[in-house]
């Protein structure tokens, strides 16, 4: 069955037009995207297929470039447009960020973080530099390491800092297990990283823990 024997209603398209995108389901969205199926599968199967094989859209959105077109229907094509649609949406995210103080938009900013240090397959360490009234300067991912953690140097937070004339940051890594809760070790290098950074009177105002459709705020917790 094409998507063309379908009712209109359940038709992707027509269904985003009507309802608008929300309304859809991950494998329905998936299928927009991919346009067109396979021999015998309908883009909406071909989506479930590879929702099934990646376990769910964020891991196939995270996916190496050669996982991806490792599987069926999608190719080195695919693989770009996606690509370019995510760096929109962080390019988007950043510009809301942008126009704002981050401390008066917190749930933005955990948005704009897990978007781009959710699914990982290591664990990242980045910051987010901030001027002095709180507006976004830059992101930067500045440290990868293994699924256990990351050896993070406050030389290089430092220097990176003074690079951008920064007068806070916010610092963020992701915990690939999908769990939020901060260790020991963490809230360690967030006060060694606090005390560093005092030294050329850069404020840290906080340290986000990005896990899976979760996020934990050291300063929440009182650490900072």
């Amino acid at each position: 069955m094409t998507l063309l024997d379908l009712p209109p209603q359940e038709r992707p398209r027509e269904k985003l037009l009507q309802q608008g995108p929300s309304a859809l389901s991950d494998a329905e969205l998936l299928a927009i995207f991919l346009r067109t199926g396979t021999r015998g599968r309908n883009a909406i199967e071909l989506a479930r297929d590879l929702l099934q094989r990646f376990g769910g859209l964020r891991p196939l959105l995270a996916a190496s470039r050669k996982e991806f077109c490792d599987a069926p229907g999608l190719g080195d094509a695919k693989y770009c447009q996606l690509q370019a649609v995510l760096e929109m949406a962080h390019r988007c995210l950043r510009e809301e960020l942008a126009r704002t103080d981050v401390l008066r938009s917190p749930q933005q900013t955990r948005r704009y973080l897990e978007l781009r240090l959710q699914g990982h397959p290591h664990e990242v360490f980045a910051c987010l530099f901030l001027d002095n009234r709180h507006r976004v300067i830059a992101f930067e991912e500045l440290f990868k390491g293994t699924i256990d953690g990351a050896s993070v140097h406050p030389r290089e937070v430092v220097r990176r800092a003074l690079h951008h004339n920064a007068a806070a940051l916010i610092l963020a890594h992701n915990h690939p297990s999908g769990v939020a809760e901060p260790s020991a070790a963490d809230r360690q290098i967030t006060l060694r990283l606090k005390e560093a950074l005092a030294l050329i009177d850069v404020r840290v105002l906080d340290h986000i823990v990005v896990g899976c459709n979760q996020t934990t705020s050291l300063a929440e917790q009182g650490v900072l």
